[in-house]
């Protein structure tokens, strides 16, 4: 018996749509899925476990009703004894008509309900995430690369049914082709009837009396997939692309899911990026900071020229127009930001140490003892 809040997992109200909650799931899916938390996939395993029980039972009618109805979903039993759905025997209109009714304290009548055969419900195929890696390069102009993985795919041998040649199908002996299990329990007011899915053939009212010799009944097989996938200028480190139907055959005639590429971006060293922009630093000594220099620094393109003019100050902010990432399929550029740090240094020859004092004595700037013992180490 579960106590979780479903809808508070997937972050939705309890009159929420179908649509709603499969938005809410698909959202919750790509942001917990544990190949994007290698820093704590436990923590991230569990949370996408956790979410794909809430949708399972909120995207099914039935399940959601029921846990609407006692804050749990039971499990259905042949072997007598109550469940959630027994507990309570009305279904969801408890005034539903005289025959369901009689048929509910006397074990009776038969109702429309109990006569339709229940078909399996299409289920969409899973979604498959892949990790690439691409060169700092390929973010400025844009690439194209081969990616390889595996899936489930349907069986063209019996066309995804499980039978050979898609035809070797029998009625179901369990349920003799209703799709439906009927159940009768003693009570306080007489003999109780309810109704679940068969679960011999899962309410198709036919079991296969053949298996595909290719899937072996699964109705799916594994293949290697490759596709070429266009890496567009300007992608961000973590990054989705998705392709559609890319993902793993859906059960019961139920679509493809999709493939998300999750891109990364190798880092060159001494250079972060911050959207568009690119940051960096440089250490300069002191008299280049006074004097002023040109230097040849580390740029996304290769070398680039930065000019310090004189007097510049320990921590300023220099900034390259245009030299960072561009937009994401755009021609405008971020640039790059380049913070400059001062070396003073921690000792100094006797020429440098003569030459600093005079300075010192031209800007009335007189160095005491405590400096000059320091001058000497």
């Amino acid at each position: 018996m579960s106590k979780k809040d479903y809808y508070e997992i997937l972050g939705v109200s309890r009159d929420a749509s179908n649509d709603e909650i499969k938005r809410a799931y698909r959202e919750l899916v790509k942001k917990w899925h544990p190949d994007l938390h290698t820093e704590d996939k436990a923590k991230a395993e569990e949370k996408f476990k956790e979410i794909r029980e809430a949708y399972e039972v909120l995207s099914d009618p039935q399940k959601r009703a029921q846990y609407d109805r006692f804050g749990y979903v039971g499990q259905s039993t042949d072997q007598g004894g109550w469940t959630a759905q027994e507990a309570n025997p009305f279904g969801q209109n408890p005034f539903g008509g005289f025959e369901d009714l009689f048929d509910m304290f006397f074990g009776q009548g038969t109702s429309t309900s109990s006569r339709a055969s229940t078909k399996s419900r299409a289920v969409k195929g899973e979604d498959i995430y892949v990790t690439i890696w691409i060169e700092t390069k390929d973010v400025l102009y844009g690439t194209e690369k081969e990616i390889e993985y595996t899936r489930y795919k349907v069986c063209e041998a019996c066309h995804g049914t499980g039978a050979k040649n898609g035809t070797a199908f029998k009625t179901c002996p369990k349920c003799h082709g209703t799709g439906v299990i009927r159940r009768q329990q003693r009570t306080f007011f007489g003999v109780m009837t309810t109704q679940s899915t068969c679960d011999m053939c899962g309410g198709t009212g036919r079991v296969i009396s053949e298996k595909c010799p290719v899937c072996g009944g699964r109705t799916r097989v594994t293949e290697k997939k490759r596709i070429k996938l266009k890496i567009p200028s300007g992608v961000e480190d973590g990054g989705r692309m998705r392709v559609p139907k890319g993902g793993h055959a859906g059960e019961n005639g139920g679509p493809y899911g999709d493939l998300f590429v999750i891109v990364r971006i190798k880092e060159i060293d001494g250079m972060k990026r911050d959207g568009q922009n690119v940051y960096s630093e440089v250490t300069i000594d002191f008299a280049q900071a006074a004097l002023g220099t040109t230097l040849e620094i580390k740029g996304l393109e290769g070398s680039e020229k930065l000019v310090i003019p004189a007097g510049t100050q320990p921590g300023t902010i220099f900034k390259l127009k245009g030299k960072g990432f561009p937009t994401v399929r755009g021609h405008l550029r971020g640039d790059h930001i380049v913070k400059v740090n001062v070396e003073i240094p921690r000792s100094l020859t006797k020429a440098q140490e003569e030459i600093l004092r005079e300075y010192a004595e031209a800007s009335h700037s007189p160095v005491n003892e405590k400096h000059r013992r320091f001058f000497r180490r």
